[in-house]
C-alpha cells in the first residue's frame, strides 16, 4: 500500500483548470481580490507559485527556490498559459503526491520551511487563488471540506494583523459561517468581494 500525504492536491488542481474554461480575454484586465493585480497578473503568479512549490515539493535548488518571485504582472504573463498552465498545475500536483516531498524541510522563494508547512502554504496559494480566479470571472467555486479544516488550523495560528507578501489582516467570521468563508476570512479576503461590472 503506496505512503499516505497530508493533503491532495488533485481536487484543486482540477478546480483551477476547470475555471480556466471559462476565462476569456475580455477578463484578462478585470481586478481581482488581489490589490493591483488583474486577472492576467493573477494567472501570471498561479504559474509562477505552481512552478515554484514544485521544486520545494522535489527539494531543488535554483529558480523558484533561491529567492523571492519577481512581482506578478500581466505584461509577464506567457503567450501560451492557456495550454502552459493547466500542465504546471499538474506537474505541482504530483510533485506533492510523493511522500518524500513532505519530510525533512523545503525552501521556495528563499524561504526554507518544515516541509509539511511549505506544503500547506502552497495549498492555501490554490485555495485562495483558485477563489480569486472564480469570484473575479463569476464562477462558481468550491473547496474539500477537509483541506478547508487544515487550512483553518494553520491560518488561525498566524498573527491577525496578517503577514506582508502572504495574507492580509484577518477579517471577522461568525460562528455560524462555512469553512471556505472562514478560510477565506482568516487569510485577510472579503467573502463578498465582487468585481465591477462589466459595461
Amino acid at each position: 500500500m503506496a505512503d499516505r500525504v497530508p493533503l491532495d492536491f488533485d481536487p484543486p488542481v482540477r478546480q483551477i483548470r476547470a475555471l480556466l474554461l471559462g476565462v476569456d480575454e475580455r477578463d484578462l484586465a478585470t481586478p481581482t481580490p488581489c490589490p493591483g493585480w488583474p486577472v492576467a497578473a493573477l494567472l501570471d503568479h498561479l504559474m509562477g507559485l505552481a512552478y515554484a512549490f514544485t521544486q520545494g515539493a522535489r527539494k531543488r535548488s535554483g529558480i523558484g527556490a533561491d529567492g523571492p518571485p519577481p512581482e506578478p504582472s500581466a505584461e509577464h504573463l506567457s503567450h501560451h498559459w492557456r495550454s502552459r498552465l493547466p500542465v504546471v498545475l499538474e506537474e505541482l500536483s504530483m510533485a506533492w503526491k510523493d511522500p518524500s516531498a513532505w519530510t525533512g524541510t523545503a525552501t521556495v522563494g528563499g524561504v526554507t520551511l518544515p516541509a509539511t508547512d511549505m506544503g500547506i502554504v502552497a495549498m492555501n496559494e490554490l485555495v485562495m487563488h483558485g477563489w480569486d480566479l472564480a469570484r473575479s470571472t463569476d464562477q462558481d467555486y468550491a473547496a474539500d471540506p477537509r483541506t478547508l479544516e487544515v487550512l483553518i488550523e494553520f491560518l488561525s495560528q498566524g498573527p491577525a494583523e496578517g503577514t506582508p507578501g502572504l495574507f492580509g489582516p484577518a477579517l471577522p467570521t461568525g460562528p455560524g459561517d462555512d469553512p471556505l468563508r472562514q478560510a477565506l476570512g482568516l487569510a485577510g479576503r472579503d467573502a463578498t468581494w465582487q468585481p465591477p461590472r462589466r459595461r
